[in-house]
């Protein structure tokens, strides 16, 4: 008789989509709100997206548990640096902790992906993508998650973004105006619903801008 065991994971994959997008004076940051398990649908309304600071919003996919760990492990050392410097940190401050965060615990990874949007000190909206273990990029629009290979053809479509091999560097935010860039991502998301099982019910989206933050959402297919 075969000696039978039963196969454990310490990761699962709740899915959903995250994306975000740079202007010249704002940024955009959306999630859907579906978490689930294999074909289960654990809840309809949870929210992807964490404010970490002022001008920095953090939109994560992947293993909810982890996310809430990595969320809680950046408002600590967030809390740290406000208490020594008496301010709070830059969105380019936190991309590059947040990267010594995932990279600190890349032998047993948080199985999070993770988009990082909001404001630098000029006031440009500013997106950073990751991978799992820490390697991120400054860009001009990313998607991360379930339906991140429906959506990043169609923004790529859309807005692509000059090399950044080019020299001189050209500046990657996108030309769009604020709204138009909200119109953009509510078609992204009304169209990645249409084909990914793990994206859908409701899309949460943070505006970032000079006068604040500012949230808005949009109803989803719910099957």
């Amino acid at each position: 008789m075969t000696k039978q065991q039963a196969n454990w994971s310490p990761y699962d994959n709740n899915g959903g989509t995250v994306v975000a997008i740079a202007g010249a004076d704002y940024c955009v940051i959306a999630a859907d709100t579906r978490m689930s398990t294999g074909y289960s649908i654990l809840t309809r309304d949870y929210s992807k997206i964490n404010q970490l600071a002022d001008k920095s919003v953090l939109a994560s996919s992947g293993f909810q548990a982890d996310v809430r760990a990595l969320q809680k492990v950046l408002a600590a050392r967030h809390l740290t640096y406000q208490h020594q410097h008496n301010k709070q940190m830059s969105c380019p401050a936190m991309a590059h902790l947040l990267s010594n965060t995932l990279y600190f615990k890349r032998f047993f990874p948080y199985y999070a992906f993770n988009v990082l949007g909001g404001l630098d000190s000029e006031g440009k909206g500013c997106v950073f993508t990751y991978d799992a273990v820490g390697s991120y990029e400054r860009v001009g629009y990313s998607a991360q998650g379930s339906g991140a290979t429906l959506i990043t053809p169609f923004l790529d479509n859309q807005l692509k973004s000059p090399s950044p091999l080019l020299l001189p560097a050209k500046d990657a935010v996108t030309p769009l105006s604020e709204i138009e860039a909200i119109d953009l991502v509510k078609t992204c998301f009304a169209s990645a619903s249409e084909r990914d099982i793990y994206t859908g019910d409701k899309v949460e989206m943070l505006v970032l801008n000079a006068s604040g933050i500012r949230r808005e959402f949009m109803e989803l297919r719910k099957d």
